[in-house]
């Protein structure tokens, strides 16, 4: 019988410009649907799970528009409740060379999702028959009523039996200046609930102030990674080392700690199509991994994988099927990879 897996998270609606032109250049975009709650449990119901988002959505032709798109990815919209006016937005640039791709955001703290009043929710029915719930530190970053309602329904997964899995995502353009100084007490408090959790050195340096002597990223990661995981009791911590080369293609590798042990994926190399997207693709391997009982070394190179194929699509949302990203890694081990 398929997981019941859910995300709480935010639907933004994403105004791409075509090809590699810029904003001032363009006078067309293309619009979809994402988030990233949207896209891990659009790739778990593709691995067959059953899959739902807990959001707001307006009630509108946009918000209307959303939900249909949300059901064409297969996710369950039974839990997602109705009010507020607006759906958050953001433009993308696509980057190429030395120009990085860049992400203009508009309306998002007015959005259906994050003027959500105390009481749009019932969290006791909500958890109920969850079996994991994904939270991103993005959707911390949004505002106090947002944080109360994300530890919230946490707690009610945990006190029900489900699986908290939360993804650090530090974003300083959400959290604003001294933006470290005000995330760690809601980073910590998620930390406390999770049972597994995405995040890297860098997370535990920063974010959460974690001393290391080190300065080479591996004898951080190897150091500070089992420090978080033994401070805050969690089960397993996953994440990606990630390399920009000069052929403007990206090398990936992925880690996973979990009962004391390390699991590494091989180092891949590929070229990006679009990058969007792709860390929640890793997270969805991992989630799905854990969830299903992998060996540690398959979860992770499953999730690597999933990863790398996330950049070779359009748009935010990863398209992989479990078939797909399997032959990728045993072609992989082989020595090709397919692009």
């Amino acid at each position: 019988m398929p997981k019941q897996i859910a995300a709480f998270g935010e639907v933004m609606m994403r105004m791409q410009v075509p090809g590699y032109e810029t904003l001032a250049q363009a006078d067309t975009l293309k619009y979809s649907f994402s988030g990233s709650g949207v896209n891990v449990v659009s790739a778990l119901s593709r691995y067959g799970h059953a899959a739902a988002l807990i959001t707001r959505l307006p009630d509108t032709p946009l918000g209307a528009a959303a939900a249909t798109y949300l059901r064409k990815l297969g996710i369950a919209t039974d839990r997602i409740a109705s009010g507020g006016k607006y759906l958050g937005m953001y433009f993308l640039e696509n980057g190429f060379g030395v120009r990085a791709s860049r992400v203009t955001y508009t309306n998002r703290l007015e959005s259906s999702f994050n003027t959500a009043p105390a009481e749009a929710y019932n969290f006791e029915q909500i958890a109920s028959g969850l079996a994991a719930v994904h939270f991103c530190g993005i959707t911390l970053a949004m505002n106090d009523s947002v944080r109360a309602q994300m530890k919230a329904l946490a707690k009610q997964v945990k006190q029900q039996g489900g699986k908290v899995i939360f993804d650090c995502n530090y974003r300083p353009s959400l959290w604003g200046e001294g933006g470290y100084t005000k995330a760690r007490p809601h980073m910590e408090e998620m930390l406390h609930l999770a049972d597994i959790v995405l995040m890297n050195e860098k997370d535990a340096l920063f974010t959460l102030g974690m001393p290391t002597e080190h300065h080479e990223r591996e004898q951080q990661l190897k150091e500070l990674i089992p420090a978080v995981a033994k401070k805050y009791n969690i089960t397993a911590i996953a994440g990606t080392h990630r390399e920009i080369n000069g052929d403007n293609t990206h090398s990936l590798r992925g880690f996973l700690y979990k009962d004391g042990l390390w699991a590494f994926s091989e180092r891949l190399t590929f070229s990006v199509y679009d990058r969007i997207g792709a860390g929640d693709a890793f997270a969805s391997g991992i989630i799905h991994g854990e969830l299903e009982g992998f060996a540690p070394e398959r979860t992770v190179r499953f999730a690597a994988a999933a990863g790398m194929l996330a950049h070779t699509v359009p748009g935010d949302t990863p398209m992989a099927t479990e078939a797909e990203i399997v032959r990728t890694m045993e072609q992989t081990s082989a020595g090709d990879v397919e692009r």
